[in-house]
């Protein structure tokens, strides 16, 4: 089957990775056999443009199936991104000199997780949010929030109410969109003539070195380069003039861009990142197809530690029912015959079962009264939040386990 760059229509011919058959990473499932005989499932196979270097899932699942009033995934249950979020308030609020009369909108606001530290200041907020759930707890927390997703068409309407942004911040969710065109459009309809907007997304260099293939589902249409990212803006009306480099999610990019006309000058953050992508190769096909061909030996690294741990009579748990863990598991082959059950701090997940490998979800005290041997650590980007926060299991010899880019005892 042929397929077009959801960006430029160029045909793809380059897979990078192709990860079989698996249902989306955040469909979690209620725990009976009529569910489970319901669970839907879609290739998962990720091709790169060679004409706009843009990486992409060859599928498109609706995002109104995915991020609907259900939607599990709530930014707050992260120390560790609160701590990220009020840095970036601070920041912006300085680097820019918002006040009372500048407007911050930010686009997938969740719950309100990084505007209510803007609305602390007494910054006017606006949150955009397709997610109900989400939206509804960001209205409690004193966060209004226009529930939609965000284009060109949202923009024109909020620009119609009288909304123009000095900032706007739009947080893992680049890769989220299957328009990106469309979306990224929206923020140089929105922004006033010298408003600026960032963008942070797991920087696609740093997943092709770390093996970071567990990033990869429906729910992310695409895997952003700066390269790739430089070359989107600019035909939707967008000019990047700052980078800075991240180390969230495994290594972010936090993109700063103005429109068109603006005025401010490159930075010397911005070449850097240029110059290292240069050096790695992302212009030229072989430095992706060469990604592909390392996920099997990390899945058969981790493999083979279960099947030592079962042998030596281990009980094996899992810590974050994280998306990128239910694509990590899906794409091993881990069932719950290899893992005993997953603890994680979101209630909207607990007494669920994983999409895929049908692992039973707790509640974190379910660790201190199993006693596991083993936890692996699913979102290995919060290994020092989750360590930190559970060092009690070592009272019992509990080790934590962290399998990306390969096997780590800790």
């Amino acid at each position: 089957m042929s397929h077009s760059c959801r960006f430029c229509s160029s045909p793809l011919e380059t897979v990078v990775a192709d990860l079989g058959v698996t249902p989306w990473s955040n469909s979690f499932l209620e725990p009976s056999k009529e569910a489970i005989a319901r669970e839907k499932a879609f290739p998962l196979k990720v091709m790169v443009c060679s004409e706009c270097l843009l990486v992409q899932t060859t599928e498109t699942v609706p995002a109104d199936e995915i991020f609907n009033a259900d939607y599990h995934y709530l930014s707050s249950f992260s120390t560790s991104w609160l701590d990220h979020a009020r840095r970036y308030a601070e920041k912006m609020t300085e680097r820019f000199g918002l006040e009372g009369t500048s407007q911050v909108v930010e686009v997938a606001s969740n719950d309100g997780y990084l505007l209510q530290y803007f609305a602390a200041k007494g910054i006017p907020v606006l949150g955009v949010e397709p997610a109900g759930n989400a939206a509804k707890i960001a209205e409690g927390r004193n966060v209004p929030t226009h529930v939609a997703f965000f284009g060109r068409d949202t923009a024109n309407e909020l620009v119609g109410r009288g909304i123009r942004a000095d900032l706007t911040a739009a947080n893992n969710v680049l890769a989220h969109v299957p328009d990106i065109a469309d979306f990224v459009g929206g923020f140089a309809i929105l922004l006033k003539p010298d408003g600026v907007a960032t963008f942070e997304f797991p920087h696609l260099l740093r997943l092709i070195e770390g093996i970071q293939f567990d990033t990869i589902y429906h729910e992310h249409y695409s895997y952003l380069s700066l390269v790739a990212v430089e070359r989107i803006f600019e035909a939707s009306g967008l000019k990047v003039f700052d980078v800075e480099e991240l180390p969230t999610h495994g290594g972010s990019l936090r993109v700063f861009a103005q429109p068109a006309t603006g005025t401010r000058a490159a930075t010397e953050g911005l070449a850097k990142v240029r110059a290292d992508e240069a050096k790695a190769g992302l212009a030229d096909m072989e430095a992706y197809v060469a990604f592909g061909k390392r996920i099997a030996a990390v899945c058969a690294g981790f493999r083979a530690f279960l099947e030592k741990a079962k042998s030596e009579g281990k009980r094996v748990a899992a810590y974050g029912a994280a998306a990128k863990g239910n694509t990590f598991l899906n794409v091993c082959g881990v069932a719950s015959a290899d893992i005993d059950f997953i603890v994680d701090r979101n209630d909207l997940k607990q007494g669920k079962l994983s999409p895929g490998s049908h692992i039973p979800i707790y509640e974190p005290a379910r660790l201190e009264a199993a006693k596991p041997d083993y936890v692996v650590i699913l979102p290995w980007n919060l290994t020092d939040e989750i360590v930190d926060a559970h060092a009690y299991i070592r009272s019992w010899g509990g080790r934590f386990v962290v399998a990306i880019p390969e096997v780590r005892v800790i």
